[in-house]
């Protein structure tokens, strides 16, 4: 397993990491505790060493499960981080989103951070978080007050570093200027790569890490989901446009060189492409959504594959010809 920085104010972690929204069940269809404890474990033991989760996945859940699967550890080993910002026991001026019955509010106000905080702590089961970030913006409180808490809650010894989520370049580039960041955190894939235009190249420049988030597409890339798939009413991907008979076929045609590769190399399609996204000018590290133990194993082992150039150009002119999901709206 390759490691990178967490930007220049983080800490080594394995380029891989272990994504924890599905196994907190929310919006997944539900979860197996059990499972999830071992996947955990699982990508622990093959050489993941960062795991990224937070308060709002399953209500508090994912944390809860990560803490179970990480006890007896060594805690140094482990690089944890979470995220603060939505609050489903409060109302604030910004509404997030309503979901499973609970209506989600934004906040980053300071005292509403240091109350999340202790919660994530309490649900993990240690004192301190690795890389604490802030899920999304709150347009309440300005940047510079969100960066002043965490700073704060850096020199206290409760966080080691902190990391911003869905913001824009502009915003990357100002938090940087006012204090220590060390990770942005999007959605990028070889299917979505507006980041590509974006956040990546400030994040380049300013040696801020770049976490990706659902880089294998929600399970698109694995090319394994076909028309006949179902899923369950509470899962996300129901009825969801991204998973339309057409953009399936769609994905099906980009992926045929990719899994062509795979074969030859004999590695599976979505290792390759984790390899690819590696591999993208700016992307530090990959976070991938794991629910079993087989899939932990299979994410993990795509943190050692590098591609030649001619096998970045194969994977790359795949993803150039991806018409973009807007292509499929009607």
């Amino acid at each position: 397993m390759k490691s990178r920085s967490l930007g220049k104010h983080g800490m080594q972690a394995s380029v891989v990491a272990f994504g924890a929204w599905a196994i907190g069940g929310w919006r997944w269809g539900g979860a197996d505790a059990q499972s999830s404890v071992e996947a955990v474990q699982a990508s622990l033991d093959a050489g993941v060493n960062l795991i990224d989760t937070a308060a709002v996945y399953g209500f508090g859940l994912s944390e809860q499960i990560v803490g179970e699967a990480i006890k007896g550890r060594k805690r140094e080993e482990i690089v944890l981080a979470t995220k603060c910002g939505l609050r489903w026991d409060i109302e604030t001026p910004t509404l997030h989103a309503e979901s499973e019955g609970k209506r989600i509010f934004r906040t980053l106000d300071e005292a509403s951070i240091r109350w999340e905080l202790g919660q994530s702590l309490e649900r993990l089961g240690t004192d301190y978080i690795d890389l604490y970030q802030t899920h999304w913006p709150d347009p309440e409180t300005e940047l510079e007050a969100v960066v002043a808490t965490l700073e704060k809650l850096r020199e206290e010894g409760l966080i080691r570093s902190w990391g911003l989520c869905n913001e824009q370049p502009v915003r990357i580039a100002e938090a940087a200027r006012l204090g220590s960041l060390s990770t942005d955190q999007e959605k990028y894939s070889l299917l979505d790569r507006e980041q590509d235009e974006a956040n990546l190249p400030v994040c380049e420049e300013l040696d801020v890490g770049f976490l990706c988030y659902s880089p294998i597409a929600q399970g698109l890339l694995t090319g394994k989901i076909d028309g006949k798939r179902e899923f369950a009413e509470n899962d996300l991907r129901a009825g969801n446009p991204r998973f339309a008979p057409a953009v399936l076929e769609a994905v099906q045609a980009v992926l045929a060189p990719v899994k062509s590769l795979a074969r030859d190399r004999g590695v599976s399609t979505e290792q390759l492409v984790l390899a690819w996204t590696l591999q993208q000018p700016g992307v530090s590290h990959v976070l991938v959504g794991t629910r079993d133990v087989a899939q932990a194993t299979s994410n993990a082992a795509a943190g050692s594959i590098d591609l030649d150039k001619d096998e970045l150009a194969t994977i790359s002119q795949a993803a150039d010809a991806w018409p973009g999901f807007d292509a499929f709206s009607s």
